[in-house]
């Protein structure tokens, strides 16, 4: 137990990971050369290699079910009594995407289930809510699981095209942490009303670059201060061995550390990037493979945080900053679990990401224009060939969750 917790608290926090990583990929090389564009720009300065792509006959629905349906065993299904997704894309105002992954995970019916929204913050909230239950013992010995999944709207050929992607992360909460170990007395907030990146209709999704990336910054200095004034004065430095920052793309996380590290270390333009990829970079290895993924943006990079640095040892204290755009911010303290490294290993996500087919940018295109047609139709039905015979080879038989048809606004899930 961490040694600031108090006296008698639950340990509570990640006993399992694992994350959905799409069929599809699209290389942003190829991209933005067919964009006339310099490659440099995704690459180099963005860090963003690949994307996450859906045929059409996947959604948020079957996202967060295929991760979650990875990440829950048998034993689990009596014991989960809260399932919680967090996302910003979801398939409807009303009706939440956990009573999808409740009904195709087999989970009891003695179970609270919603959905929460607050743009990249969602999964987060939820995680906090879930872990603050467990610790509180009314959850009478029983566990929660979070869900985030997102998909980015079409964007061809828009300046952010580079930063869009898709996919979805599910968490088993309880109080056998053996990813990571939440120290619920270690965090700070920080909120502020802006208009940086929203979605007001079911087709839209609105960016304002300079707005987004100073209200980033911002509430990580907010947090960050709320942070100091809740646990006291520390050396940044010396107090974490890894940091987590939120990824709307690669970039921007050296960004993050820049401004924090700066605080205290006095650091040349070389050294605070030699410092940055000690201490955070590795956390990037699958967020530059899957392009933007919203709200599981934070937890994919903690798998790749795990995944890439062998000094990383159980007890060891991480920082995590987690940005919602509108906006809400957290940066709280966490110790990574006894079997951090043999969780997120046996989830293979380098295998999954490597699997992805990769597609034109012409296969790309049609894919966005076929799912933006079909965006509030209330009645259609889906065709699950092409792409390569795609669902032959990938989906039938595998128990994949995937769209069939809509009737009158009624989706119509099976699993393959």
């Amino acid at each position: 137990m961490a040694a600031n917790q108090q006296a008698g608290a639950r340990r509570v926090g990640i006993e399992r990971i694992n994350a959905y990583p799409c069929a599809l990929s699209l290389d942003m090389k190829t991209l933005a050369e067919a964009r006339d564009h310099d490659p440099s720009h995704p690459l180099d300065e963005l860090w963003v290699t690949t994307r996450s792509l859906n045929p059409v006959w996947e959604d948020p629905v079957t996202m967060a079910v295929n991760a979650a349906l990875r990440t829950v065993r048998d034993e689990d299904r009596e014991q989960i009594g809260l399932i919680v997704v967090g996302s910003e894309s979801s398939v409807d105002f009303g009706k939440p995407m956990s009573t999808y992954v409740h009904r195709y995970c087999g989970i009891s019916a003695n179970c609270r289930n919603f959905e929460t929204k607050h743009a990249c913050y969602g999964g987060t909230a939820g995680l906090m809510m879930a872990a603050h239950w467990v610790a509180s013992g009314h959850n009478r010995g029983k566990k929660a699981l979070v869900v985030t999944s997102d998909q980015s709207r079409a964007h061809l050929g828009k300046p952010w095209e580079y930063v869009l992607g898709a996919g979805a992360v599910a968490m088993l909460i309880s109080d056998t942490p053996d990813v990571l170990e939440l120290e619920l007395d270690r965090t700070g907030f920080w909120t502020q009303e802006i208009f940086d990146t929203y979605r007001p209709t079911s087709r839209h999704e609105v960016g304002h670059a300079d707005t987004s990336l100073f209200g980033y910054l911002d509430a990580l200095d907010g947090a960050y201060d709320d942070f100091l004034r809740n646990v006291g004065d520390i050396d940044y430095d010396a107090e974490f061995k890894k940091h987590i920052y939120h990824v709307p793309f690669g970039g921007m996380t050296f960004r993050a550390h820049k401004a924090i590290a700066r605080r205290q270390l006095r650091l040349k333009a070389r050294a605070m990037r030699e410092h940055f990829e000690r201490k955070s970079k590795g956390a990037l290895r699958y967020n530059s493979l899957f392009g933007g993924t919203y709200t599981s943006a934070t937890f994919v990079a903690m798998m790749g945080l795990i995944d890439s640095y062998d000094d990383i040892k159980p007890g060891d204290r991480v920082s995590v900053f987690s940005y919602g755009s509108g906006s809400c911010a957290e940066f709280y303290s966490a110790r990574v679990g006894p079997r951090a490294r043999e969780v997120v290993t046996a989830a293979n996500l380098a295998a999954g990401m490597a699997a992805r087919q990769p597609v034109s940018v012409e296969e790309y295109e049609a894919l966005e224009l076929a799912r933006t047609e079909l965006i509030d139709r209330p009645s259609y039905t889906l065709d699950h060939r092409g792409l390569d015979n795609l669902y032959e080879r990938v989906y039938a038989g595998q128990g994949r969750l995937v769209l069939d048809s809509v009737s009158e606004f009624q989706r119509n899930y099976r699993l393959s």
